[in-house]
């Protein structure tokens, strides 16, 4: 096969077959499909897209790019994957909080896409901690732990982490299409009994309206049901942070403050990751009622924060992670207040803008090759609907220099609108199963 024709196909808006999809997934995990051959598939795929079959197809071609992992543990093997969005940083709290739980974790996450931080880009804020673990690895501190948040294995979907660094240089991010194949080709080689989906809508996602999070979110659930995995979807609100840190370090700290049992560090990832944790016992046969209570329990006893100081320590970070995470995470040389340029009230966050200026501190990648700066970003971020008067603070900003400060803080007030009182909407919009 000829990977030219393949992509010929596509740009004349021809699903390729289903062998063909497969010997391209191939082809980038060994290399006979070049860099400039997968940027031009992506973006005939962006531009034109494929059928459903196709996006099957791309996905089981993906997946069987590597090692299918099988687990035999005493407990169900389960996970959670978002859409991307800012301040998200879910999976450091819910992962653990399903380990005290008693169900299995082996999460395999991925970098920064875009404007979106990263959960191992987060992770690696943590001084030591090594998130590129040996499959024999992963499945030793998914027994013993109970989770594992790691990069891909190289064994596991080699040709998503080829094309998902190439998306993330080639503006190639946002089609259903590729979204579908990425996220669900390592879910699936990781062996899953049950999948939930975060599909963020909003400025802050790559998916702006209700429609495009319901399709893509559609398509998952549909593609990785059809695969044999039980999966669900909640669409959820993404028209401001998640959480009011953006950055890898900040983002941390205010996890560890959630696990710490200061829930009120920020209400709206605790509400959210209790609520997919939920889902997805639910999904196990538990009762809705009581599966919430034991994610609560899990996090306010303390156990999810010890199954996380665990994790660390076995991943090579501090092994007093739990109590000292303080003098662990990295602090920017530059940290100042970015302040309101008028009073009124917070109407929009353009989210995306403000992904864009931790990108442009170093808390994110411009190119494949970029280093980021764990200690850069925003933190104690006003929300929809808060009051502010002229001269309070919008966030506090912690940057490398004070020429990147002064840029970044002109970004923010850009990104910010302050008018007239708005109502939030509802953090979790629809189900989708």
């Amino acid at each position: 096969m000829d990977a030219r024709a393949i992509i010929a196909a596509v740009r004349g808006k021809t699903t390729p077959t289903q062998e063909e999809l497969t010997w391209f997934a191939q082809g980038l995990a060994s290399g006979d499909v070049s860099d400039a051959q997968a940027g031009a598939f992506a973006m005939a795929v962006v531009l034109n897209g494929l059928s459903d079959e196709g996006r099957v197809a791309l996905t089981q071609g993906m997946r069987d790019s590597g090692d299918v992992m099988a687990w035999d543990l005493p407990g169900p093997v389960i996970d959670k994957h978002s859409t991307g969005g800012v301040g998200d940083c879910v999976s450091l709290i819910l992962a653990p909080a399903l380990a005290a739980c008693g169900a299995y974790v082996p999460m395999i996450s991925g970098r920064g896409l875009g404007h979106t931080g990263g959960t191992l880009d987060k992770l690696e804020a943590i001084p030591g901690l090594n998130i590129n673990v040996t499959d024999k690895q992963l499945r030793l501190i998914t027994r013993e732990v109970g989770c594992a948040i790691v990069s891909a294995t190289g064994q596991i979907a080699p040709a998503d982490r080829r094309l998902y660094a190439i998306r993330d240089v080639t503006a190639t991010v946002e089609s259903v299409d590729l979204i579908t194949a990425s996220i669900l080709s390592k879910k699936l080689a990781a062996g899953l009994e049950s999948l939930i989906l975060d599909v963020k809508c909003g400025s802050g996602a790559f998916m702006k309206t209700h429609d495009e999070a319901r399709k893509l979110a559609r398509a998952l659930v549909d593609a990785a049901n059809g695969a044999g995995c039980k999966t669900a979807a909640l669409i959820t609100d993404m028209n401001e942070p998640l959480a009011p840190a953006l950055g890898n370090a900040v983002e941390v700290a205010v996890c560890m403050e959630v696990l710490a049992g200061n829930t009120a560090a920020a209400p709206r990832l605790y509400d959210l990751t209790v609520a997919l944790c939920a889902q997805l016992l639910v999904m196990q046969g538990e009762d809705a009622a009581s599966a919430a209570d034991r994610v609560t329990v899990a996090i306010s006893s303390g156990a999810a924060m010890e199954r996380f100081a665990q994790m660390i320590a076995a991943l090579g970070g501090p092994p007093d992670m739990a109590h000292d995470w303080h003098t662990h995470l990295p602090k920017a040389p530059v940290v100042g207040e970015v302040t309101a340029p008028a009073s009124g009230h917070i109407a929009a966050i353009d989210g995306e803008a403000l992904g864009l200026v931790v990108v442009g501190l170093g808390g994110g990648r411009k190119v494949e090759t970029d280093r980021v700066d764990p200690s850069v970003g925003l933190t104690e971020m006003v929300g929809l609907g808060d009051a502010v008067s002229r001269g309070d603070p919008l966030c506090v900003l912690h940057a490398a220099d004070e020429d990147a400060a002064i840029a970044a803080a002109q970004a923010v007030q850009a990104a910010i609108t302050i008018g007239d009182p708005v109502e939030p909407g509802p953090l979790i919009i629809e189900g989708i199963t």
